[in-house]
């Protein structure tokens, strides 16, 4: 359970082996299927995003169409990864056992591990300084297989097809750190900015040395208009963190 009455699945791609410049990814990095649904007069507004192999999309594609399910982005998140990995942004509103059969039906198609019922192993240890990275970023996170993620919601309401979105639906700004030896880690996640905001935020990433691997919508009526925009980079942790909050400086998030 999530806020304002949100309901979130998780479904992580642990059956993808990805490789991105040279990192292998952690499934809480970047492979993380999930669907999210919110309460509303006429059943409820589901959101997500599928993390598909390349030969997976349109076959998955097929299905949610054939189930009443919308597509509102399709697009990658990472360069120079292999296999190359595909993200399928989807939409629905209704009866929410239907929606769900038809997400089931679709991820039937994939590869996607059935979920366990217990962890077969114990998570992997964080070889991160957390507290130097929340302080060099100013907002906290919290541990999960591996990684180091932070969330961090929009201050504004957000609206889609005049319903509001809660920031657990997708629309709050998520950073990810993945420890790489050394004091190092790979970052990844995605910016969400008005369309002010974002040659902003990508001055700011590049002028510390994090790179820019794919600007675009997730939504199609979504008021104010927000762009996502997904970073790379491998270096030491608590610099990177100073150029993400130099980034995060120009939007309209929440202050810690």
């Amino acid at each position: 359970m999530q806020d304002v009455g949100v309901r979130r699945w998780s479904m992580p791609r642990a059956d993808m082996q990805v490789t991105a410049a040279g990192v292998r990814l952690r499934t809480a990095f970047a492979l993380g299927s999930w669907l999210a649904m919110k309460p509303t007069a006429h059943g409820v507004v589901a959101m997500g995003d599928l993390v598909l192999g390349e030969e997976e999309v349109n076959p998955v594609i097929s299905r949610l169409q054939d189930g009443g399910i919308e597509q509102t982005a399709i697009h990658h998140h990472m360069a120079r990864e292999s296999p190359r990995v595909l993200y399928v942004h989807v939409h629905g509103h209704g009866d929410a056992v239907a929606l769900a059969r038809t997400v089931r039906a679709a991820l039937a198609l994939t590869t996607t591990p059935a979920p366990a019922s217990a962890p077969s192993t114990p998570p992997p240890v964080l070889d991160l300084d957390t507290a130097a990275v929340r302080a060099a970023l100013g907002y906290a996170g919290r541990a999960n297989g591996g990684v180091y993620q932070v969330s961090i919601p929009r201050a504004e309401t957000i609206r889609d097809a005049g319903e509001v979105i809660p920031p657990s639906m997708g629309l709050g700004t998520v950073i990810n750190f993945q420890p790489t030896g050394n004091r190092r880690a790979a970052i990844t996640g995605d910016f969400v900015m008005t369309s002010a905001e974002v040659n902003p935020v990508i001055k700011a990433l590049r002028e510390h040395g994090i790179e820019i691997t794919s600007l675009h919508n997730h939504l199609l009526t979504d008021e104010p208009r927000l762009f996502f925009l997904h970073f790379w980079a491998n270096d030491d942790a608590v610099k990177l963190a100073r150029g993400l909050q130099a980034a995060l400086g120009r939007t309209n998030s929440v202050r810690p």
